[in-house]
């Protein structure tokens, strides 16, 4: 016997007695889904005699975001009971190296202030390793933000070391690159 869809907005099938069609899916198509009345359709055809039929979830992401999924580095260094700017110590760390490393810049030391940036962001990367909750310095997956932090601080400690006049570190292709380029 096959029921009659709902006509009058409560939930009931035009005086059948039952929910929906006998397959579990509440006249929608989708297994589970809710009446009108805010009853589950599928739970009613099991009441009456149906067989339910068990959703297995889904391991793929939505095709709409419900909601927004916690960042990783929402975490905490340090646990709860201590002060907010305690708890972040190793992105406040690598921020108080880099800010004293732009101040040595402004002051007229750009290559001490550069090495100062670039050992800053090494250290990020040593951090990000070797701590296993860095807090905001966590950005991506761990190994995403140690290859940034590292790649990044390497390279403004090289070009801090060839930095001109008087370069510590003297890279030949790096020269015949910047004649190049220059002329």
């Amino acid at each position: 016997m096959r029921a009659e869809h709902d006509t009058n907005g409560t939930g009931e099938a035009g005086g059948t007695g039952t929910a929906g069609p006998a397959d579990g899916t509440g006249g929608t198509g989708r297994p589970g889904a809710r009446a009108a009345g805010g009853t589950d359709r599928a739970a009613v055809g099991a009441a009456a005699g149906a067989p339910a039929r068990a959703v297995a979830k889904s391991r793929r992401f939505p095709a709409v975001t419900q909601d927004t999924a916690r960042p990783e580095g929402a975490g905490r260094a340090i646990p709860g009971a201590v002060s907010t700017p305690a708890r972040q110590w190793p992105m406040l760390s690598v921020l108080a190296a880099t800010a004293v490393g732009l101040l040595t810049t402004a002051m007229g030391h750009p290559r001490v202030g550069c090495l100062v940036i670039g050992v800053a962001l090494i250290g990020a990367a040593v951090l990000r390793r070797a701590l296993p909750s860095v807090g905001m310095l966590a950005v991506r997956s761990r190994f995403t933000d140690m290859v940034t932090y590292g790649v990044l601080g390497v390279a403004i400690t090289l070009l801090a070391l060839v930095m001109e006049p008087k370069p510590v570190l003297h890279l030949p292709f790096l020269e015949t690159a910047v004649r190049f380029t220059v002329r």
